[in-house]
């Protein structure tokens, strides 16, 4: 089972990783791409990945019902910084993370639809590596830890959160990361679902918030117990009506851009649990 290796998903991994509810899988970790990339093999039977990888196969794949992580709002993890105004990136340079396809995707698409910037250099990828060798670009796309390490960075006043900017442009949450398994793996009459277990340990983190808090402090010690707090009530991790209508609208403006062919439909994994 794929784990991303980011802060925004110990809430739903905690109780698996901890030993608090039994469970079979081996926990490969990895960035959304390169979860993406091992799905796509055929390498791991179920995995949290960006949206972007279920619409483009979705033959392939089943969805874990109401799972995803998503924002209503600020998601303060996914961040674009910048030394000018958005408006003002017009043919300038731009640093994408290559960590997601999703973040860049969305990132193109706000640009032009809420800045009419339409044209950018955009190389892929680590901002902090680029940083800690001098390198500035003109902005960056940070996502995941980076960009929770790289917030209010003092060479780059202008920081737009992107989950905040597709809320009020189109009044919807944004669908980051869905939990998915292989078509191979959750049909058949002997099949289980692996949601089951993953909405049992997402129900145990919402349930035991300073036990995660702990945890949280554990891994990431250069934020405040004040900040993982904050920095989880922006996350959500379910995947409801709400969310499902934001999902389908960024597949709709992805698929007028020709980046899918088209919007798939949401199909659930039905085994047995």
């Amino acid at each position: 089972m794929g784990r991303i290796a980011f802060l925004n998903v110990l809430p739903v991994y905690y109780a698996l990783e901890a030993g608090i509810i039994a469970h079979d899988y081996e926990l490969v970790r990895g960035t959304p791409a390169e979860l993406n990339r091992r799905t796509a093999a055929g390498e791991l039977d179920a995995a949290s990945v960006s949206c972007v990888e279920y619409a483009r196969r979705p033959e392939r794949y089943l969805l874990l019902r109401d799972l995803s992580i998503s924002s209503d709002g600020p998601v303060r993890s996914v961040l674009l910084l910048s030394r000018v105004p958005a408006r003002a990136l017009q043919g300038r340079n731009i640093l994408l993370s290559a960590q997601s396809h999703t973040s860049v995707l969305l990132l193109r698409l706000l640009l032009a639809e809420a800045y009419g910037v339409t044209r950018f250099t955009g190389a892929s990828g680590q901002a902090a590596e680029e940083l800690g060798a001098g390198r500035f670009p003109d902005a960056f796309l940070a996502i995941g830890d980076e960009a929770l390490r790289l917030g209010g960075h003092p060479h780059y006043p202008y920081c737009l959160d992107l989950g905040q900017i597709w809320r009020e442009h189109t009044g919807l949450p944004f669908v980051f990361g869905l939990w998915i398994a292989l078509r191979s793996a959750c049909e058949g009459a002997a099949a289980e679902d692996p949601g089951v277990l993953l909405r049992a340990s997402r129900d145990y983190g919402r349930a035991h918030k300073e036990e995660i808090l702990r945890a949280a402090a554990r891994s990431h010690p250069f934020m405040t117990s004040a900040e993982h707090a904050d920095y989880f009530a922006c996350l959500k991790h379910g995947l409801g009506e709400r969310e499902q209508a934001g999902l389908k609208l960024f597949w709709s403006k992805l698929a007028d851009a020709g980046e899918l062919p088209y919007v798939p439909e949401l199909e659930f994994c039905a085994g047995s649990g």
